[in-house]
C-alpha cells in the first residue's frame, strides 16, 4: 500500500484474521494508529501485538450491549475516529440466537455494524475526512430484506439470512452517506478469499468454502479494496459500491433508497429496543 496514513486514528472490526488483519496490518504499516476489535482476548492480544496495534477491544459484536460497551470504551480511551472499517461477518448455515435473543447473522453481520457506527458518528464527524468502510458481499445480488421477518423465524435459510445481511450493508452505507454528507461511507465486495470463512458450520458449507480456500484470493489481494476506500486520499465519492477497487453498479435492490430509509428506520428500533414492526 502506497498511501501514507500518519495522524489518521482507524478501528477495523474482525481484525484478527482473514481480510481484517490485513486491512489493520496494512493500516498500521501506512502510519496509522490501529486499534482493534476481537472476541478472543489472546488471540486480540497476539494480533495486535503483531501487527503494532495502537489498543484491542474485546467484544462478542453479535451482542448490541456489547457493541454499545466497546464503542464508549473507544470513545473514553482513544476520543478520536478517522476511519471505521466494519469487516466483522459471518454465515451460519443453521439458525442460531444471540443471548439477546435475536438471529445471530442478522445481530452480527448488520446491526453491529449499525449500532457501532451510530455510537461512534460523533467522533466521525470531528474529522477532517471521515470514513466508514462497510465489508459487504456480491452475495447482496440474490438478497432481499424481509421487512416483515428480518431474523427469518420462519423458515431459516442460512444463504438468505447472509444474502439478506449483505443487501442490508449496502442499503446502510448508502443511507448513511446521505444522512452524513461530510463522512464517506462507502461498501465493497472483497471477493473469494481464502481466510477460513463458513468453516464454522461443518458439513457440506465447509466443504465448499476448502475449494475456496484452495483457489479463492489471498488475504492481501481481498484486502486491496478495503485499504483503498480506507487511505485512498484521492476518493471523493460516498454511498458508492466497489469491487476489485474500483466502482461497481450493485444489484437494483441495493439502490433502493426509499428501501434503505426503511432499513434505517427498522435498524434504529432494534438497537433502541423498540418492538420491529
Amino acid at each position: 500500500m502506497t498511501w501514507n496514513m500518519s495522524g489518521r486514528v482507524v478501528l477495523v472490526t474482525g481484525a484478527t484474521g482473514g481480510i481484517g488483519l490485513v486491512t489493520a496490518r496494512e493500516l498500521a504499516r501506512a502510519g496509522a494508529q490501529v486499534h482493534i476489535v476481537g472476541r478472543n482476548a489472546n488471540k486480540t492480544a497476539r494480533v495486535a501485538a503483531q501487527i503494532g496495534a495502537a489498543s484491542t477491544f474485546l467484544a462478542d459484536l453479535a451482542e448490541l450491549a456489547q457493541v454499545r460497551r466497546a464503542a464508549a470504551e473507544f470513545r473514553e480511551r482513544v476520543g478520536r475516529l478517522d476511519v471505521l472499517v466494519n469487516n466483522a461477518g459471518a454465515w451460519y448455515a443453521q439458525r442460531q440466537d444471540t443471548a439477546e435473543g435475536l438471529e445471530r447473522t442478522w445481530a452480527l453481520n448488520h446491526l453491529a455494524p449499525f449500532l457501532l457506527t451510530r455510537e461512534l458518528l460523533p467522533l466521525l464527524r470531528r474529522s477532517a475526512d471521515g470514513r466508514v468502510v462497510t465489508v459487504a458481499s456480491d452475495a447482496h445480488r440474490y438478497g432481499r430484506i424481509r421487512f416483515a421477518d428480518p431474523e427469518f423465524r420462519r423458515g431459516y435459510r442460512g444463504w438468505a439470512a447472509y444474502s439478506q445481511s449483505k443487501l442490508a450493508n449496502i442499503l446502510f452505507a448508502r443511507e448513511l452517506a446521505r444522512r452524513e454528507p461530510a463522512i464517506r461511507s462507502n461498501s465493497l465486495h472483497p471477493g473469494l478469499v481464502r481466510s477460513g470463512f463458513a468453516h464454522n458450520n461443518g458439513g457440506g458449507v465447509s466443504r465448499l468454502w476448502s475449494l475456496i480456500d484452495r483457489f479463492g484470493l489471498t488475504p492481501e489481494e481481498g484486502a486491496r479494496t478495503s485499504l483503498r476506500l480506507a487511505a485512498d486520499p484521492s476518493l471523493q465519492v460516498s454511498g458508492q459500491y466497489f469491487r476489485a477497487q474500483k466502482q461497481a453498479r450493485p444489484a437494483r435492490q441495493a439502490r433502493d433508497d426509499a428501501a434503505a430509509r426503511r432499513l434505517w428506520a427498522l435498524s434504529e428500533a432494534y438497537v433502541e429496543g423498540v418492538p420491529a414492526p
